[in-house]
């Protein structure tokens, strides 16, 4: 997938815009507030039907209109062109593709493949898990089609399970716990088999940033695995009835990121970490190239603040030769170092919601 032109309407300063972006590396320079993160949250918008600056996208609507607009073409693996649309107002979400309306989230998710590295990335590592979860199922949801409706199936049959539960109304729960188990352990299966081909390809990338020995991910499924699940959910029963909800299963699984058999956020360092994260995002496209010949697209906010110029260097170094669409943001031309090694790449300045090609 590749973005051959971008047309924002709305998005914070950005009024009106259109640029016809580089297939590979897009520099994008500015002064704080200038409007270059904006860019960056537009095509997230797109991939995502989401910001990833705010929980409510009526802050991201500019404050003069009522709704915001993305929309773009796009080429895809098979060589052929494709048209998406999103428009936002704060309760409607109107998603086009290819001038058919009322498209589904999902739809939109796997025709831009989006893979994002900001200032607070390093919370992957350092925050609660349903971060990596979510992280770890991005790659689950491109890798395997399938994934998606396992994933919505267990949900419901978790969702029905919680309010029996929470009701004391026990006479349906076998039915539902079969329906949990059944799906449970099909999502456990496509995120494990998912890791172990991930595996590989996010070590062989964290090699190129930071000598480490020992580097190895683990998932941690969700309930105890020397046990059946469905002997963990009736072990567990008089527990979830106090509470109310379902204490184990794949809605409370995670990975970890271990050094050496010990937890990597523990004791690396902060540059450490964010060149962790880096990689683990970096990996999840390789991956999608690799696996399917499909083209992700990344955006990494803010380049200086992730990291020192030594290993700016290196990352455009690599992102130059992965098959990606890139899209960086710096507050100056100069954060970007020497461009004399890229072959492939645009850049544009950014002025009080005003893009240039420069």
């Amino acid at each position: 997938m590749t973005l051959l032109k971008l047309d924002i309407y709305s998005v914070r300063n950005i009024h009106k815009e259109s640029i016809i972006p580089s297939p590979k590396i897009n520099l994008i320079f500015g002064e704080n507030a200038s409007g270059k993160s904006a860019l960056l949250e537009a095509i997230f918008i797109l991939g995502r039907a989401k910001s990833y600056r705010c929980s409510t996208i009526k802050s991201v609507i500019n404050f003069t209109k009522n709704q915001l607009v993305v929309s773009a073409q796009s080429l895809q693996k098979n060589g052929n062109q494709l048209q998406l649309g999103i428009q936002l107002d704060g309760k409607n979400i109107d998603i086009h593709i290819n001038q058919q309306a009322k498209q589904k989230r999902s739809d939109l998710a796997y025709a831009l493949p989006l893979q994002l590295i900001h200032p607070k990335s390093y919370e992957l590592l350092d925050a609660g898990s349903q971060v990596r979860r979510e992280f770890l199922d991005w790659g689950v949801f491109n890798h395997d089609h399938d994934f998606l409706f396992a994933w919505r199936k267990y949900k419901k049959a978790l969702s029905q399970r919680n309010a029996l539960l929470k009701t004391k109304h026990l006479d349906q729960i076998n039915v539902w716990d079969k329906e949990l188990v059944y799906y449970g352990t099909i999502v456990d299966c496509f995120r494990q088999q998912y890791l172990e081909k991930f595996k590989p390809v996010f070590i062989e990338i964290i090699d190129k940033f930071l000598d480490l020995d020992g580097v190895d991910l683990k998932l941690v499924s969700g309930w105890d695995m020397a046990k059946d699940f469905n002997v963990i959910l009736i072990e567990d029963r008089d527990k979830d009835l106090r509470y109310g909800f379902t204490h184990s299963g794949p809605h409370r699984a995670d990975f970890q990121l271990l050094i050496n058999n010990r937890l990597a956020k523990d004791f690396v360092s902060r540059g450490q970490l964010k060149l962790l994260v880096m990689s683990l995002k970096l990996a999840q496209v390789q991956l999608l190239a690799n696996e399917h010949s499909q083209t992700g697209c990344i955006l990494i906010d803010d380049f200086a603040a992730e990291l020192d110029v030594i290993n700016r260097a290196k990352l455009l170094s690599y992102l130059s030769k992965m098959a990606c669409q890139v899209f960086i943001t710096a507050t100056e031309k100069n954060d970007f170092g020497n461009l004399s090694q890229i072959k492939i790449y645009k850049m544009f300045h950014v002025e009080h919601g005003t893009i240039k090609s420069v």
